[in-house]
């Protein structure tokens, strides 16, 4: 009896390793983000390199960079200040955009790159 423990015991972890690490997983956020980290709609970050110039409060006329926010906490709302993530997506993580089309989630593998340029 005690034989057969020792084999089953690291048989049945291995399993439970191998479907929490792949059967599991949900989505990481992807939201589209300005240069402070607030959440804007998505089609800043598609269409990037084509906005029109924006004039702060001072007067100065720039042109904004958006860019794609993976992973952190937080919600999909504009205005949201997001955190705990990065610009570049981890290989081998899927991102959803919170775009809903008939009740599902638009998501997608992360092999893409930014969205936009910037300094960082």
């Amino acid at each position: 009896m005690k034989r057969s423990l020792h084999v089953y015991a690291p048989l049945l972890a291995a399993t439970a390793v191998v479907i929490l690490t792949t059967g599991c997983r949900r989505p990481q956020m992807q939201r589209c983000v300005d240069e402070q980290n607030r959440v804007v709609d998505d089609h800043f970050c598609q269409a990037n390199g084509q906005q029109q110039p924006v004039q702060n409060g001072s007067g100065v006329v720039y042109y904004p960079t958006y860019r794609y926010y993976y992973g952190g906490g937080g919600s999909y709302a504009p205005g949201t200040i997001v955190t705990g993530g990065d610009y570049t997506p981890m290989a081998g993580a899927s991102y959803s955009t919170g775009t809903t089309r008939g009740g599902f989630g638009s998501s997608h593998g992360g092999g893409g790159g930014e969205g936009g340029g910037g300094g960082e």
